[in-house]
């Protein structure tokens, strides 16, 4: 990805292929706020506005993290494993369960759980089911083709963190499902976060912008 106009035809090929905008927000890496408003700008064939014009209406202010160069090569990801699993060592030499969170967060889990030799699970956020309207009415799950989490010691894994919504709701999912969440992490969090719901989160990357916030 190059710039914005990259990101809306990218949208827009995702929303043709059927998916929703929660999971376009997923495999573009922005919230879902952001994916609505490429798909949108998509639609209208409108070119993208600079980012003093989206500032002054009232469009997204958000930061894209394009990692797709560590996840084409499964070296570079088992690298990212190993650091992200030894941020986790921090937390705890004992989890049982390593939880990716789908999509993208699996691949990662995947090599954090073995670097750390413990069982495997996904979870499926609400948002990828999302289209408009109230996410809290739509609900998440747990893969029953991999480790389930009830009375299990566990990690939570994903690659970006762009508002903590996800993440604070793996957080309760395992909490409610009997497991007990040991610590989080992700490759970028764009929030500057250091724990969700008491659940202490690491980074690799911390993405903060700077100047014009509001």
């Amino acid at each position: 990805m190059k710039n914005v106009d990259d990101l809306i035809e990218s949208a827009a090929d995702l929303a043709d292929r059927g998916l929703s905008r929660g999971e376009i927000a997923d495999e573009l890496n922005v919230s879902r706020e952001t994916a609505a408003w490429l798909v949108e700008r998509a639609g209208t064939g409108a070119p993208a506005a600079t980012e003093t014009e989206e500032t002054e209406s009232g469009g997204p202010r958000d930061v894209h993290v394009d990692w797709s160069t560590i996840g084409e090569a499964g070296a570079r990801l088992s690298a990212i494993g190993a650091a992200m699993a030894d941020l986790l060592r921090e937390h705890s030499k004992e989890p049982d369960v390593v939880i990716g969170i789908e999509k993208a967060g699996v691949p990662i889990a995947t090599t954090v759980a073995r670097e750390l030799e413990t069982d495997l699970s996904t979870y499926t956020p609400r948002k990828h089911q999302w289209e408009e309207g109230d996410i809290e009415e739509l609900g998440g799950s747990f893969s029953r083709n991999f480790a389930q989490i009830e009375g299990q010691r566990c990690f939570i894994v994903d690659d970006t963190i762009t508002s903590g919504t996800t993440i604070s709701e793996a957080v309760s999912a395992v909490k409610e499902a009997g497991g007990e969440p040991l610590a989080c992490a992700v490759l970028a969090d764009k929030q500057g976060l250091s724990e969700v719901d008491d659940v202490p989160l690491e980074s690799l990357l911390q993405v903060i912008r700077v100047g014009n916030a509001e």
